[in-house]
């Protein structure tokens, strides 16, 4: 049975209510004051405790008060000789259980401390439950963070892999992409662009002209321009590559971006001629680093037209046909 911690200063009191708990079962102890009960409680567990609110010295809310914060699985029924509303609402707004008035009634203190010890009990079994339920939402919030984590690296993996097929049928543009995703992110974050676009950024950076596997390597290689049947069969490669990523479910626009990269925002890009607003502003950075990269590194068809070159081409160009935001972000990165 439940061990019960009386208090009342009132030795009568305290022996009837002994008294009256003992029939049931209850093991009582008891303390005439607020410095004995303290002490009784720092050596025995309680799981109720009946204490009598006025007492000389600390009174019992006094008491109870502390002692719910170093023992909250303790449940707590006051007894009073005062019938005060305002006390009484103090009491059960503290986290006491019932409020018990003198004379006192034996029926009222065996049904009260009944249901006070079912509803502590009740508490600490659905406790335990939330408890148990949070540390398993905890472990499956982990195991899903460690499953995320495998699958960016595999799709990291993969990313790489399809830049690395690109680039070994089309050897004189070897690490563009990765420079244009490098260049793409840098921009992105001047821009103060989110993580997490600047990570899609990235991905999309990394496999921009996946699309040129479609492309004949003689055409991809060959050291002198490209004749107009050529150049309109190169045109196509976003669309190629928007193709072959559509389906991927990606976090970020990735396949969107490949779609639009050769865009520009006066309406000249291709494939399909889209204008400022109507393009991702990550497509639009990409654009402006795609461009960059491509003038500032050698060619088959002709040697690198280097950095200055390649700043001036974006600084004329700005709001004609890149984006100003990110081609005075170029800029400044190399200036």
């Amino acid at each position: 049975m439940a061990n019960i911690l009386i208090v009342d200063d009132e030795d009568l009191i305290r022996r009837l209510l002994k008294q009256i708990l003992e029939t049931k079962g209850y093991a009582c102890t008891l303390a005439a004051n607020a410095a004995e009960a303290r002490e009784t409680l720092g050596k025995n567990e309680f799981e109720l405790i009946l204490c009598d609110i006025n007492m000389p010295g600390e009174s019992g809310l006094d008491l109870i008060r502390s002692e719910l914060k170093r023992y909250p699985g303790t449940a707590v029924i006051m007894v009073t000789a005062v019938d005060d509303p305002v006390v009484a609402e103090a009491a059960l707004e503290m986290g006491v259980y019932d409020y018990i008035t003198k004379p006192i009634e034996r029926n009222e203190v065996l049904i009260s401390s009944a249901n006070a010890l079912r509803r502590r009990e009740l508490e600490i079994t659905n406790q335990a439950y939330r408890t148990q339920l949070e540390n398993t939402v905890a472990d499956r919030t982990r195991s899903l963070q460690e499953s995320m984590v495998r699958l960016k690296e595999a799709l990291q993996g993969i990313v790489q892999v399809i830049a690395m097929t690109v680039e070994s049928r089309d050897p004189y543009t070897a690490g563009h992409q990765r420079r244009v995703a490098q260049l793409a992110c840098a921009i992105a974050r001047k821009l103060d662009y989110s993580e997490k676009q600047i990570e899609g950024l990235r991905m999309a950076g990394i496999i921009h002209d996946l699309g040129k596997i479609s492309i004949p390597a003689e055409i991809l290689a060959k050291p002198s321009r490209l004749s107009v049947n050529e150049y309109n069969l190169m045109k196509e490669h976003p669309e190629v590559g928007y193709n072959i990523l559509k389906n991927i479910q990606f976090s970020w626009p990735v396949a969107q971006i490949v779609y639009q990269h050769h865009e520009r925002i006066n309406g000249s890009g291709y494939p399909r001629g889209l204008r400022g607003e109507d393009m991702l502003p990550e497509a639009r950075i990409m654009g402006v680093a795609d461009v960059f990269e491509a003038m500032a590194s050698h060619r088959p068809y002709r040697p690198a037209l280097g950095v200055d070159a390649a700043l001036e081409e974006i600084s004329r160009n700005r709001n004609v046909l890149y984006d100003p935001e990110a081609a005075d972000a170029c800029v400044a990165l190399f200036k």
